[in-house]
């Protein structure tokens, strides 16, 4: 058990309302930093040491939080940032419990899991509880669209640090923790080709939706599933009018792959799409975005360690890859221990029955909590 006294599930569930409610699309910086000036604030009134990264590039900033401490940190990770709009509370996905699931948009990815790391935090320092190692606590802004502002300030935090714990949401009906993803990545095409009358001069244009529509079936024909390639083609776009030839056309694409050989296998065989052929020109931008994510002996040995706690929470705790990535990606790959999917139970992530299993948050938070405090 942690020394720290981190609650109830009741206790926690009426305080991550208030984070559930607090919409905070990735798209909107004021919301997400709205909700950043709240956690700055206790966090800043029980000591932590902060620092405040400025948003760029119309995303919300970056914060983190440090304790006190001597030697190589211990780094929690967590976005507050949705894939949910504005409104979608009041309309589609209104806070609701309903028997022990909890419902919101958010919840599940990845909120309570940040809550998780941010409460855990704020108690070790308002009870002082002492760590083994000083903590070093990022909420960020921009996960859900691949974290373009924050992954540096991740992979410095990283570096020199003794291990990295990533509260993303825990998997499947058993919530499994996570010892390895896929890396992921995504291209964005754009094809022009070249506008006529559909009728008097269809033989002068070149459309750009039949030259997309065969580089969609070649993208899709890249998916190995025995490899554990996958590739996906949406949303696409093109044309004007039926009865004019369409110029221009477009699309992304979204590709995972197990591992670094793999996914450069796949980059290549995407790029190859792109040229100049009979008045057709593609063009491709992109590449991958977060690397595979490797099992290692040292990541086996953190969930073993979590394993280990769960237990003595009364439940089992189980892993998986998933084909999903997250910042864990960035630091697993820099040769970080890292564990990742240390949220709670749920499901429907970006979906909307999204949902948590709220009396598992209590047992849930205890195990990252006891985590950080003994870890190093």
């Amino acid at each position: 058990m942690p020394q720290t006294d981190i609650g109830t599930s009741d206790r926690i569930l009426a305080e991550l309302r208030g984070w559930v409610e607090h919409e905070t699309p990735t798209t909107d910086a004021k919301a997400v930093n709205s909700l950043l000036d709240r956690c700055q604030a206790e966090l800043a009134g029980v000591g932590a040491a902060i620092e405040r990264l400025p948003g760029r590039d119309g995303f919300g900033d970056t914060l983190i939080a440090r304790t006190p401490g001597e030697g190589a940190p211990l780094v929690v990770a967590g976005h507050v940032d949705t894939v949910w709009d504005h409104g979608t509370l009041g309309k589609s996905m209104p806070w609701r419990v309903e028997g022990d699931r909890a419902h919101g948009p958010g919840i599940y990815d990845m909120k309570a899991g940040s809550f998780f790391a941010f409460h855990s935090v704020r108690e070790i320092l308002r009870q002082g509880t002492r760590t083994k190692r000083p903590i070093t606590l990022l909420l960020t802004p921009d996960e859900e669209v691949g974290s373009p502002t924050s992954r540096a300030p991740i992979e410095a935090a990283a570096k020199g640090a003794c291990a990295v714990l990533i509260p993303e949401p825990a998997g499947g009906p058993q919530g499994a923790c996570v010892t390895g993803r896929k890396g992921t990545g995504g291209f964005t095409v754009s094809i022009e080709g070249r506008s006529a009358h559909a009728g008097g001069n269809w033989s002068e244009g070149r459309s750009a939706v039949v030259a997309m529509s065969r580089l969609v079936l070649a993208v899709h024909a890249l998916t190995d599933l025995e490899r554990g390639i996958t590739t996906n083609v949406a949303p696409i776009w093109g044309g004007t009018r039926p009865n004019v030839i369409p110029p221009e056309a477009g699309c992304r694409i979204d590709f995972r792959a197990p591992s670094l050989a793999a996914a450069e296998e796949v980059i290549a065989a995407i790029r190859a799409l792109g040229g100049e052929v009979d008045g057709i020109r593609i063009t491709l931008q992109g590449g991958l975005n977060r690397p595979p994510f490797p099992e290692t002996e040292a990541g086996l040995a953190l969930f073993e360690t979590a394993r280990s706690i769960a237990g003595r929470q009364g439940y089992m705790l189980p892993k998986q890859h998933r084909g999903g990535g997250s910042d864990g990606n960035f630091t697993a790959v820099m040769g970080v221990p890292t564990l990742d999917g240390l949220g709670c139970t749920g499901a429907g992530a970006h979906a909307p029955e999204e949902h948590i299993r709220w009396p598992d948050l209590a047992p849930r938070c205890a195990t990252l909590c006891e985590l950080l405090e003994t870890l190093g």
